[in-house]
C-alpha cells in the first residue's frame, strides 16, 4: 500500500512467497519464518520460472530472484542468495557455489572440486565462510536486503547427512561438528541464514502498522 514500508506491508499481508526451488532452503526458511506467523508458499509450489542469476554479487542475485517472484505473483517475495567463500581459493566459489555442483545438482561433486582445487594449490589455509543475503521485494521493485555470515573451516572427508550443499565439509567456529552433522535446530540458530534472518526479524518487529 502507498506510504507503507515493505515490512509494514508484510505485517499487514501475513504472507509471502519464498523465491526458491531449492527444497533445503525452503525447509530452512519455513523453520525461520514460522515463529513470525507468516504463511509461506515457495516458487516451486507456485510453478514459477527459475530466473537466470546474472548479477555479480549475493545482494544482486537475491534481489533479482525476489523481484522476479514478486512481479510474477503480485505479492511480496523473499529470496536467499548464499554460498561458500574459501580463503585458499580467494573467495571462490562464492556466488557460483551452486554452479560448481553442475546440472543436475551434485554437491558431492562440488565438494570434491573444492578439495581438488585446494590440493592443487598446495594450500594449508582451511578457513571458509558461508554468506547469506535475504532480500524482500515488492511487485513495484522495492527491496530490503539483510546479510549474514558464518565463519569456520573446511574438513575432508565430508561428515553428516543433515543440511544440504557444502554443509558436510564445513565446521563453524566454536564447534566440532560440521553443519551436516548438526541437528537442524542447532544449525538454524548459528548459520549464515540465521544471522541474516535475525536482522530481518528485528526489522519485522520494528515495523509499526
Amino acid at each position: 500500500m502507498a506510504g507503507q514500508t515493505l515490512m509494514q506491508q508484510l505485517r499487514a499481508a501475513g504472507a509471502l512467497v519464498a523465491a526458491t526451488h531449492n527444497a533445503g532452503k525452503v525447509r530452512e526458511l519455513l523453520d525461520l519464518l514460522s515463529p513470525l506467523g507468516l504463511r509461506v508458499e515457495s516458487a516451486g509450489d507456485l510453478g514459477l520460472a527459475v530466473p537466470d542469476e546474472t548479477e555479480t554479487s549475493f545482494v544482486g542475485n537475491a534481489a533479482l530472484k525476489a523481484r522476479a517472484a514478486a512481479v510474477a505473483t503480485g505479492r511480496l517475495a523473499l529470496a536467499d542468495d548464499s554460498g561458500i567463500e574459501i580463503a585458499a581459493l580467494n573467495g571462490a566459489p562464492g556466488i557460483y557455489s551452486a554452479d560448481w555442483a553442475g546440472e543436475p545438482r551434485d554437491f558431492d561433486r562440488a565438494m570434491r572440486r573444492v578439495r581438488d582445487e585446494v590440493a592443487a594449490l598446495g594450500a594449508t589455509d582451511d578457513r571458509a565462510r558461508f554468506v547469506s543475503v535475504l532480500c524482500l521485494a515488492a511487485p513495484d521493485g522495492r527491496i530490503e536486503a539483510f546479510e549474514g555470515y558464518a565463519a569456520g573451516r573446511l574438513v575432508w572427508p565430508p561428515r553428516g547427512a543433515h543440511g544440504f550443499g557444502y554443509d558436510p565439509m564445513f565446521v563453524p567456529d566454536g564447534y566440532a561438528e560440521t553443519f551436516g552433522e548438526m541437528e537442524p535446530q542447532i544449525k538454524h540458530a548459528i548459520s549464515h541464514r540465521a544471522a541474516a534472518f535475525a536482522k530481518f526479524k528485528l526489522a519485522f518487529a520494528a515495523a509499526d502498522l
